[in-house]
């Protein structure tokens, strides 16, 4: 019987050390094996507790933070969910803008962990270029007031701190190393943050960045209209390093899609979008590189939160 982790006193201790599987249905014969980093059992359903977490204690830290303080972002929803369960149990206001072009259930999860919701409307309730930097410009304009604190997840290098812990225990979970690593940005701070673990160990370490088809701004400055969320916000994240990255690539959104729904039915796993665009890019680089080669990439979040969207419609 596998060691069971001791009681928490705090649920913030309930965040990361998630289980990391072998995918074994959707890998083609002759690729490398794939591996898939189960960052959807964090409390809140994704990865971003770890960068949620550490931006507030970083900044208490530095003492940027008191007592009344209210904190600001502006989210596609999974950072804000993130956010507001961290500010609930720390016990600070959260002021969020986000987007009717993002999921239901996202925007529930905020306002149930007791965030004030501020919506940018979106005329096609889908992720247009001009839609994160409306959003960016309400929340500093929010976060001027007094005793506000602006999050600014694209340029705040303390959601590095959080993400490098992911990788550790990625290298902790694979101890002959990894080969090949990729995912999608939206404020590219998670794969930043593992990717500069990754570039140390002993062995070579292919990083490779990934965007929407649609919405292309990385390969060609050209942002479009797309609908997966978390990423693709239509600039060049601050916080993406080219000496941590060797390539960028795109995958269509229908491809992700489809690829979402393989995972469901196949391996087991309910995910998001962002998490199929993942695991597409994924199989690319697990047949570049071959038998006897290990792949790695991440679930971002879990596909609970998309059950009232189309993805799981087919």
């Amino acid at each position: 019987m596998a060691a069971v982790p001791p009681a928490s006193e705090n649920v913030l201790d309930v965040i990361g050390n998630t289980r990391c599987v072998k995918l074994r249905h959707v890998v083609p014969e002759g690729c490398a094996d794939v591996f898939l980093k189960l960052e959807s059992l964090n409390p809140t359903g994704s990865y971003k507790d770890r960068m949620a977490r550490s931006i507030v204690e970083e900044a208490e830290l530095r003492g940027d933070l008191k007592p009344g303080t209210t904190l600001v972002e502006a989210t596609g929803g999974s950072t804000g969910s993130s956010l507001a369960f961290v500010c609930a149990i720390k016990g600070y206001e959260f002021q969020v803008v986000c987007s009717d072009a993002f999921s239901t259930e996202k925007l529930r999860t905020m306002a149930a962990f007791g965030a004030k919701l501020d919506l940018v409307l979106s005329p096609t309730k889908r992720i247009t270029p001009d839609l994160f930097p409306s959003m960016r410009e309400r929340a500093h304009s929010l976060a001027q007031r007094p005793d506000h604190y602006f999050v600014d997840q694209f340029n705040n290098k303390d959601a590095l701190v959080g993400y490098r812990i992911l990788g550790e225990e990625l290298l902790q979970q694979l101890p002959d190393g990894v080969d090949g690593f990729c995912a999608a940005v939206g404020g590219a701070g998670m794969i930043m943050g593992v990717a500069k673990v990754l570039k140390s160990q002993s062995k070579p370490c292919e990083v490779v960045v990934l965007e929407p088809e649609a919405a292309p701004f990385l390969t060609t400055g050209r942002g479009g209209v797309h609908g997966i969320e978390g990423i693709g916000a239509g600039m060049v994240p601050p916080l993406l390093d080219k000496a941590l990255y060797d390539e960028v690539q795109t995958v269509p959104e229908d491809e992700a899609r489809t690829m979402c729904r393989r995972i469901a039915r196949e391996e087991g796993l309910l995910v998001g979008t962002s998490t199929g665009v993942n695991v597409v890019a994924a199989l690319r680089l697990a047949q570049k590189l071959g038998p006897g080669k290990t792949v790695v990439t991440v679930a971002c979040d879990t596909g609970l939160k998309y059950m009232t969207s189309a993805l799981f419609e087919k």
